[in-house]
C-alpha cells in the first residue's frame, strides 16, 4: 500500500486539496471564505482532470505520416478545464459581486449574523401584521 503513495502524489494532492475546499466552503461564516473555499475545490477538480488526461510519454495528438506507435494524451480533460477555469472565474465574480451586494444591504458579510438580523425583521413584520389583524 505505501508503494502507491510516492507514484500516486497527485491523487493524494488532489484529496488533500479538495478536503480543505470543503472544509473551508462548510465550517466559515464568512461569506469570502466561503467562496474561496469553492475556488479550492474547484483547482482540486481540475488538477485531477489535467492529471488524468496527461500520459507518460505521450505527446500532442498531431497526426503525421510514418508514425507507427505513436502514444497520444488525451486533450478533451485539458479543453474541458480550460473551459471550467473560465466558469469558474466568472462564478467567483458573480458570487464576489452579490457578496458586496449582501454587505450594502445587510453592513456584514457573517452568514450568522444575516440570518439574525431575517429572523428580526420577520418577527417585526409578524408582529405588525396581527396588530393590524386585532386591530380590524
Amino acid at each position: 500500500m505505501i508503494e502507491y503513495v510516492p507514484t500516486h502524489f497527485v491523487y493524494w494532492a488532489v484529496i488533500v486539496l479538495m478536503m480543505i475546499g470543503l472544509y473551508i466552503a462548510i465550517s466559515r461564516g464568512n461569506l469570502v471564505k466561503k467562496i474561496m473555499g469553492i475556488n479550492i475545490f474547484q483547482a482540486s477538480v481540475i488538477l485531477l482532470y489535467v492529471s488524468m488526461g496527461k500520459v507518460r510519454g505521450g505527446t500532442a495528438p498531431i497526426l503525421m505520416e510514418g508514425m507507427q506507435g505513436v502514444v497520444y494524451s488525451n486533450p478533451i480533460p485539458h479543453v474541458l478545464m480550460l473551459t471550467a477555469i473560465v466558469v469558474g472565474v466568472a462564478s467567483t465574480a458573480v458570487g464576489l459581486a452579490l457578496v458586496v451586494r449582501i454587505q450594502e444591504a445587510y453592513g456584514t458579510i457573517e452568514e450568522g449574523e444575516i440570518v439574525a438580523l431575517d429572523r428580526e425583521e420577520d418577527e417585526r413584520s409578524f408582529a405588525v401584521e396581527a396588530r393590524e389583524r386585532a386591530a380590524k
